[in-house]
């Protein structure tokens, strides 16, 4: 079977990588060549263009920035027309439900098959094989994909086009914003003259507790802020969050309040980092600059 990854970024070099593993033909395209080239070592064929890696595919893996990036990559850079009718596209990008509905109708209409299958657990869930998949499309194009979702983790088919990029956006939500409520819980605790390194092991396994505690509070105790997840990619998701929201109606006053936070730690240089970076963006307003001498 041929799969063609398009991206070869953090997730798409380890997820192509399982793939390889596993004895999948892996055909690999990156705009910035190099980092696809580390995958010939384990047998991927490395292709100059996108057209090229798919035109052979079963099934063709998307792991790109967003939403217009994958728009032009699918339909400016001649992927779609490239693709054989029985062909599958699987978007594991974040981008928006209506971008998601788009990209599906216009690959419908020339005979493709499309799900969007956004994912959840960063680098160590898509190194463990542990990634939770939120997909949307058609039942039948979800079963024919199944084998390769179990590669990389557990997949839910959540309905229908756009459906997944929905389930994401809620992941998000829950995630950016229990970020935020972690990093201000524990530097209040600090400033009060309460250690967070105690407070948060006095409230592990109550009804607080939750991965952001255990996980991204533990990279805030450790001044850990290594981009398993950026702040810049933290901040896009909100915004598609409250683009969505708008579409549809809905008021989301938390999510507001978040994306003004991840909004000015970004402008303050934040951007690059862990997104449990917005722990030094709130230490900031509380002239608690000095990060490292709470550590």
């Amino acid at each position: 079977m041929n799969i063609a990854v398009l991206g070869i970024g953090q997730m798409g070099y380890r997820l192509a990588r399982r793939l390889c593993e596993v004895g999948y033909n892996v055909h690999a395209w990156n705009r910035t060549r190099q980092k696809a080239e580390q995958l010939a070592p384990i047998g991927a064929t490395i292709h100059a263009d996108a057209a090229q890696a798919v035109r052979a595919a079963d099934f063709v893996l998307c792991f790109l920035d967003n939403g217009p990036v994958v728009d032009e990559v699918l339909f400016a850079g001649q992927v779609a027309q490239a693709l054989q009718p029985d062909t599958l596209v699987i978007d594991f990008s974040s981008i928006s439900p209506s971008e998601a509905r788009d990209h599906a109708a216009r690959l419908s209409a020339i005979g493709i098959s499309h799900l969007d299958a956004p994912m959840s657990g960063g680098t160590l869930g898509a190194e463990q094989g542990t990634l939770a998949i939120m997909v949307g499309g058609k039942p039948a194009a979800f079963g024919r994909a199944e084998a390769i979702f179990q590669v990389f983790g557990r997949a839910t088919h959540v309905g229908p086009h756009g459906a997944g990029q929905l389930a994401k956006l809620a992941n998000q939500m829950i995630v950016g914003i229990t970020i935020g409520a972690v990093a201000e819980a524990l530097l209040l605790c600090e400033k009060g003259g309460a250690k967070m390194a105690k407070v948060r092991e006095a409230i592990m396994g109550g009804f607080a507790d939750s991965r952001v505690l255990q996980v991204h509070g533990q990279r805030m105790l450790e001044g850990d802020f290594a981009p398993y997840g950026r702040m810049s990619i933290q901040l896009n998701d909100l915004r598609n969050v409250l683009a969505t929201a708008k579409e549809i109606g809905f008021d989301a006053p938390v999510t507001q309040m978040l994306e003004r936070l991840y909004s000015d730690g970004i402008a303050h240089g934040l951007g690059d980092l862990d997104q449990s970076a917005l722990f030094i963006e709130l230490a900031s307003r509380n002239g608690m600059s000095a990060v490292k001498d709470l550590l």
